[in-house]
């Protein structure tokens, strides 16, 4: 009897931050339904979208990342949670990426305009900001004996390893996450989502105790920002540069490189 009353606060911690994510899930799907309704300007309508697709993505994961670490011994709950908040921000932020890389992939590829780009890259960029003071103001209701909110304001380095290791794991699960993205365009939208979400969850569990696995620079902003401020150019160089140049090698491999092969091999073949 003594064990279950010290286990039902802890559930009722777990259950009441689970409810928060939804709410801000549900909260942000009826702020797209209004967008979509009254906003008919293309380019503020894009620029609100993906203002509260990043707003949602960030307040999630910092949620995530709370729970996470209340949790150590029991590391497949956390990814459990991972792969269903994948799966629900892959059936609710359709249209939109909530990541500088994929503007970045899809300016590099020809699909988006430098102008939109922009324009999406900016509101990223707020959404991510808002969500780091958003979320801090949700914790000092103290909702939960873990929602403090000078944690949000703490730096909390996650890089585990020494500069060199860190940039490639960013490197590295940006260009595996965006491959698969990319490749996975022709697939069934209900069986894409399952795939993305399996990967996501892959790639925190193999990077995430070395860098966090992050390979978002909106989210590592949100997440990280007073790091930002105290280390600022390793901070840039892991989460900002890394990623990019996952990127960027991305498109050279498969834009440039395997064509190349392909059709060096097929003209060696005809001779």
């Amino acid at each position: 009897m003594t064990a279950l009353r010290d286990f039902w606060p802890g559930v009722q911690d777990t259950c009441t931050s689970l409810g928060l994510m939804l709410s801000l899930v549900l909260f942000m799907g009826l702020a797209r339904v209004v967008t979509r309704q009254q906003v008919h300007k293309s380019m503020v309508h894009a620029f609100v979208l993906e203002f509260l697709a990043t707003f949602q993505l960030c307040c999630c994961t910092h949620e995530l990342q709370l729970l996470s670490e209340q949790e150590p011994a029991h590391p497949t709950w956390p990814l459990t949670l991972i792969y269903f908040f994948s799966l629900v921000h892959g059936l609710t932020l359709v249209g939109t990426s909530s990541n500088p890389c994929g503007v970045m992939m899809q300016m590099m590829v020809g699909g988006m305009t430098p102008e939109v780009g922009a324009m999406r890259l900016l509101a990223q960029l707020i959404g991510a900001l808002c969500s780091r003071y958003c979320i801090g103001a949700l914790w000092s209701l103290g909702l939960t004996k873990y929602h403090v909110s000078e944690r949000s304001f703490a730096c909390r380095n996650p890089i585990q390893v020494d500069l060199p290791k860190a940039v490639i794991t960013e490197a590295i699960c940006s260009f595996i996450f965006h491959s698969a993205l990319l490749h996975f365009q022709e697939v069934r939208t209900k069986l894409r989502i399952h795939l993305l979400a399996a990967l996501i969850t892959f790639l925190v569990y193999a990077g995430g105790s070395l860098t966090g696995a992050v390979f978002n620079p909106a989210l590592a902003l949100s997440l990280h920002f007073k790091c930002f401020d105290e280390a600022f150019f390793q901070f840039f160089i892991v989460y900002w540069l890394a990623p990019s140049l996952g990127i960027l090698l991305m498109i050279l491999m498969f834009s440039f490189f395997l064509p190349w092969l392909y059709n060096n091999h097929t003209i060696n073949k005809q001779e």
